[in-house]
């Protein structure tokens, strides 16, 4: 039997969750049409879908290996032969179903210490839709007795072609090693000056944190114009395949291996929660 997908719609916008997979997004259309990447039916991956939530941290963590205030971590990599573990421990989970209405769902999932992550921790998604669009809450509350250190973001996939531009502004690039692990921080003009525009499609892989964002990014194709904005995320992680019809752009609140940057001179954004403590992200999504 599938496993069940929440639809939530207001006026001519509509999207389906599939909480079992990830807490992941399937879809989210405007009239019919495509705003994030449609997923295939029945997708058996969560990189497949649509959209899905990174927590308790995003991106990589070196080798899965950290220590944090005298404890040293070791976790498994979560990603096939990738050498580095990925994107937190709920985007490989099962999510509930907390609340559902018309135009509003609420996702849980309850993370108990363990390999994949040795703190305990309650993720939160509220998904709300209305006539401007989308808007996402990822929030994450340290249900452990010991302080854990903690980071969210969101890993949208948008369609792309030959006439996609991205504008954003952004204060710099970490430019990454041959492991895809950030070593320096750039001006912007070392990958693209996105603040004026250009186009997405790209014939090398673009896999880069950008930093000091301010919180808004807009994709134009023809007459349609796409809007990213979020709050709690002072990072965004672009992601472009090359060859392929759709682009990633993550809001996150802190650069990649985070928890293995030394506090100064540059803001990991990585945060520290005691026991009880919450914090969140949230992200919207406009199209016209």
């Amino acid at each position: 039997m599938a496993d069940p997908v929440v639809r939530i719609a207001s006026g001519a916008w509509e999207a389906d969750l599939l909480p079992a997979l990830g807490g992941a997004i399937l879809s989210l259309r405007l009239a019919g049409r495509d705003i994030l990447r449609p997923s295939p039916d029945s997708p058996a991956r969560v990189l497949d879908t649509a959209c899905f939530p990174l927590v308790p941290y995003a991106n990589r963590i070196a080798h899965g290996r950290f220590a944090f205030e005298g404890r040293a971590v070791a976790l498994p990599r979560n990603f096939g032969d990738h050498p580095h573990s990925l994107h937190g421990a709920s985007w490989q989970a099962a999510w509930t179903v907390e609340t559902a209405t018309p135009d509003r769902a609420v996702l849980v999932h309850d993370h108990d210490a363990d390999a994949a992550w040795p703190w305990r921790y309650r993720a939160e998604q509220i998904f709300r839709l209305d006539d401007g669009g989308l808007s996402v809450t990822l929030a994450i509350t340290n249900t452990d007795i010991s302080a854990m250190p903690a980071g969210l973001g969101f890993h949208p996939y948008f369609p792309a072609d030959a006439t996609t531009t991205l504008q954003m502004a952004t204060g710099g690039v970490w430019l990454s090693d041959a492991e895809q692990l950030p070593v320096r921080l750039a001006t912007t003009e070392t990958v693209e000056n996105w603040a004026t525009g250009a186009p997405v499609m790209r014939s090398a892989l673009v896999d880069h944190c950008f930093a000091g964002w301010d919180g808004a990014a807009t994709l134009t194709a023809g007459a349609h114009r796409t809007t990213l904005s979020a709050d709690g995320a002072r990072f965004v992680h672009v992601h472009i395949p090359p060859h392929v019809g759709f682009v990633g752009i993550e809001p996150v609140s802190h650069m990649p291996d985070a928890v293995n940057r030394p506090p100064s001179p540059d803001d990991s954004g990585l945060a520290r929660l005691a026991p009880g403590a919450a914090m969140r992200l949230t992200m919207r999504i406009a199209a016209c």
